[in-house]
């Protein structure tokens, strides 16, 4: 999710809309770690909820790798 069309500010408040437990603060620390490795990993727990915010985070227009298991 390293692309040209995001802002960090825009990144963090969709991160901060969809992911729980990240506000835009946190948003923020994710957005630059996205810029200077390419990905982060943005939240952990179980598939069916994985899902459904990989989903959201894509429809609000973030470039999102696919979902793995671990």
């Amino acid at each position: 999710m390293n692309d040209s069309h995001n802002t960090f500010e825009g990144v963090a408040t969709i991160l901060s809309q969809f992911v729980p437990e990240v506000d835009y603060a946190k948003g923020l620390k994710l957005a630059n770690t996205i810029h200077n490795s390419g990905q982060a990993t943005v939240w952990r727990g179980d598939h069916e909820r994985a899902e459904l915010i990989w989903d959201q985070l894509k429809q609000a227009g973030l470039t999102m790798a696919p979902l793995t298991d671990g």
